[in-house]
């Protein structure tokens, strides 16, 4: 079973949940930018919630199947059309072969997630068929889709069936937007003064949002607290000689405009990090476009830990509702 792309949007890639386990050796996790909207996309097509599917960003992709299939496309609210009849968000609904798939102006988020029917069937890299374009890894060749490629679909599960999520079920857009963030290592080399504007600022998601990391900007600048550089350090105030970054860190090189490393994220580097976003909150980074306005939210461990929780029950209700 394939489909061919014959438009492949801005950015398309096959993502899955990742590849863990790599992290020391500069290999990041990876996988989808959007975990709940990826795991819901396969739900409900009755695949495996780790199986691989596609991952656009801004602009979707125009496919072609050469065999009869099941999809569904979740995340950011895109108009979703077969030969041009539309279908509905957040469902599966059956594609024939020799039918087209394509995709309307993006309404709000920014990432959707199409899953097929079993799964996409390209050669797993180290356990995970997402695509880690910088390394050249996972995915179709280690890149994004390109006009012309055919791509594998594995064969359809006992589970695969038509369903549709209750939007009800889904977390609401938190407006503004908050993300919550747990002071980190570093907190302590911004004066109290950074300490308290960092969250009192609003900041907006700049042009350079990718899957890398997402960086912010329009806070007042950041100040630190004077010190001696270490040997072996930089001479940005940022600088330490090196650290290692957790998902969901930030930095702020030169103190002007927080980056929050995301998905793709190198594992360490020579700038420190003030704190992190907590887990629950990154996927919704990933649906947040250019210029977004945000706050930052001091929380502490036990928010952290209860948003978490939180955030599994959620997904637990939803795989009752559609398993």
């Amino acid at each position: 079973m394939t489909f061919e792309v014959v438009k492949p949007g801005l950015l398309t890639t096959i993502q899955d949940l990742g590849r863990p386990g790599y992290f020391h050796l500069g290999i990041p996790e990876g996988g989808a930018m959007d975990r709940a909207a990826m795991r819901i996309a396969n739900m409900l097509v009755g695949n495996p919630e780790d199986a691989a599917g596609l991952e656009a960003v801004f602009i979707g992709p125009e496919l072609t199947f050469q065999h009869d299939t099941l999809v569904a496309v979740a995340g950011a609210e895109m108009p979703v059309f077969v030969d041009g009849e539309e279908r509905a968000c957040w469902s599966s609904f059956p594609v024939k072969a020799g039918q087209t798939l394509k995709f309307g102006y993006l309404k709000t988020g920014a990432r959707i997630y199409i899953a097929f029917a079993g799964g996409i069937d390209t050669p797993p890299a180290l356990g995970s068929r997402a695509t880690y374009p910088i390394g050249a890894l996972g995915g179709f060749e280690g890149r994004a889709l390109a006009a012309g490629d055919v791509v594998p679909v594995g064969k359809p599960g006992a589970k695969a069936r038509e369903r549709t999520l209750d939007r009800a079920m889904l977390a609401e857009l938190p407006k503004p937007v908050e993300l919550r963030v747990l002071p980190g290592l570093y907190w302590h080399r911004l004066t109290e003064k950074s300490q308290e504007q960092f969250f009192d600022d609003e900041w907006k998601v700049a042009p350079e949002a990718d899957r890398m990391g997402y960086r912010f900007r329009g806070g007042r600048p950041m100040e630190f607290v004077e010190r001696d550089q270490p040997f072996g350090a930089g001479s940005d105030p940022s600088n330490i000689v090196d650290g290692c970054y957790s998902y969901g860190s930030i930095q702020i090189p030169g103190g002007t405009e927080p980056i929050v490393l995301h998905r793709d994220a190198v594992s360490g580097g020579g700038y420190f990090t003030v704190g992190a976003i907590i887990s629950a909150d990154m996927d919704l980074i990933g649906q947040l476009q250019p210029n977004t306005a945000v706050h930052f939210r001091r929380v502490d461990m036990d928010t952290a830990l209860s948003a978490r929780a939180e955030r599994r029950d959620r997904l637990e209700k939803i795989r009752s509702a559609l398993t």
